[in-house]
């Protein structure tokens, strides 16, 4: 029914009723955000490991954090995972929480914003102290009518903050730097994929990409710090760079900065290794976008020794668009392609698949290729999928499940089954041992 109204109702309406939504909620819980400091992080990519890399740093300073991510929620001490499916709340739910954060005199609060929930107003209220441009890539456009339309959208809440962090390195960047913001700060690396209009203020340089980790000297207005990340590839140096930033704005010391992100190890779902003693690497991500994938394939090959066993597919209801190009990067990066189920919604999955595998041999290299049967396949059921994989494996091999991430449910029609990437890894590598 929901959909249906969605089909036949104006889209000025659809507006309407969720800002209705959102001031009731906000009117209800008494407009708790102005009794808290708001940092705001957005961009396609890198926004769920970019939070809690400003939250170990607020709270390294002493500062008490409430957040808000696509993978977990956490006020002062208390964390519990997200299983929701939605990374900005409903306004209610939303409101409720910052209520909670505010009543356990948390001085921060760092949310995770979609360009969903800003054209949604499900925000409607809150207003950053700090906002944070991851980037901007391919993303989305099954909701915003062109890439134009989705970078402005996440503009909206840049107009409204007193600081506004840039990632220099980004195709948008210019076009941030051109609206009327109270104050910038800019972040980069001395090796930029793309053309910038001018010298980042916070500048990453002397990168070193290892398979496990990066290291990097990072330079401030003021002082250098050399950083030993645990976490490896240049989007997680550029993730560590955006919370840097914060910490430049709020005078944290870089000292303390250093501390707290060499302490990360890992975050769920985010490059996250499964590792029960089998003779291969299994990594599990949230890789979604073509953008997401392809800087994914790009860490994967420090470490290559074997193949690169791709197992992913693409989210029904949602862009359709980026479905080919995902199966392009996977013929042209990954050694064995297999395309599965993956929160098909109201969708014929095996639709959503097909859709996806017409991109293959789009992007196959010719010496290689990409033949069904041997080195690409289709396999509907997901956990099927990655027990081909594992199967598929040899020794030296990475087998790579992209798409869900640190998600312990899958959408199936109106319906959120349990499920979970690394649980049902574990499971079969348990499997593989008795």
């Amino acid at each position: 029914m929901k959909d249906f109204l969605r089909k036949v109702l104006p889209n000025s309406f659809i507006l309407w009723t969720h800002t209705l939504r959102a001031v009731s909620a906000a009117l209800t819980y008494r407009m708790p955000a102005k009794n808290i400091r708001v940092i705001m992080v957005t961009g396609t990519n890198g926004k769920t490991t970019t939070c809690n890399m400003i939250a170990k740093i607020l709270e390294a300073a002493n500062y008490k954090v409430a957040m808000a991510t696509t993978i977990n929620f956490k006020i002062g001490a208390r964390e519990w995972k997200n299983v929701t499916k939605m990374t900005t709340m409903s306004p209610f739910t939303l409101q409720k929480f910052i209520r909670e954060a505010v009543r356990a005199n948390c001085h921060w609060l760092v949310l995770e914003t979609t360009s969903h929930a800003i054209a949604q107003q499900r925000i409607w209220s809150i207003k950053p102290q700090i906002c944070v441009l991851t980037n901007i890539t391919h993303d989305h456009l099954d909701y915003h009518k062109d890439f134009a339309e989705y970078r402005d959208v996440k503009a909206k809440i840049f107009r409204e903050a007193k600081t506004a962090i840039i990632n220099m390195d980004d195709k948008s960047a210019s076009y941030f730097l051109g609206l009327a913001l109270a104050k910038v700060i800019t972040y980069g690396t001395e090796s930029p994929e793309n053309e910038r209009p001018t010298k980042p203020q916070i500048l990453a340089k002397k990168i070193i990409l290892e398979p496990t980790g990066s290291l990097f000297t990072v330079v401030t207005p003021d002082k250098q710090v050399a950083i030993d990340l645990q976490l490896p590839g240049k989007f997680n140096i550029y993730n560590a760079l955006a919370a840097l930033s914060v910490a430049v704005e709020m005078k944290i010391n870089l000292g303390l900065v250093k501390e707290a992100l060499e302490k990360i190890e890992s975050i769920p779902g985010r490059m996250e290794k499964v590792d029960l003693g089998q003779p291969f690497t299994v990594i599990i991500d949230f890789a979604h976008t073509p953008d997401a994938m392809e800087k994914i394939y790009d860490t994967l090959k420090l470490s290559r020794g074997g193949r690169i066993i791709a197992v992913f597919g693409a989210t029904g209801d949602r862009d359709r668009s980026k479905r080919p190009i995902m199966g392009a990067l996977a013929g042209r990066y990954a050694d064995v392609a297999i395309i599965t189920n993956e929160d098909p919604y109201t969708e014929d999955p095996v639709k959503i698949i097909e859709e996806v595998a017409s991109g293959v041999p789009r992007g196959v290299n010719t010496k290689t290729g990409m033949i069904p049967g041997k080195n690409f396949f289709k396999v509907l059921d997901r956990k099927e999928a990655i027990e081909k994989a594992f199967n598929l494996a040899e020794a030296g091999d990475i087998v790579l499940i992209m798409g869900k991430g640190a998600e312990e449910v899958m959408a199936v029609g109106h319906e959120k089954i349990p499920w979970s990437d690394k649980k049902i890894a574990k499971e079969l590598l348990m499997k593989r041992k008795e």
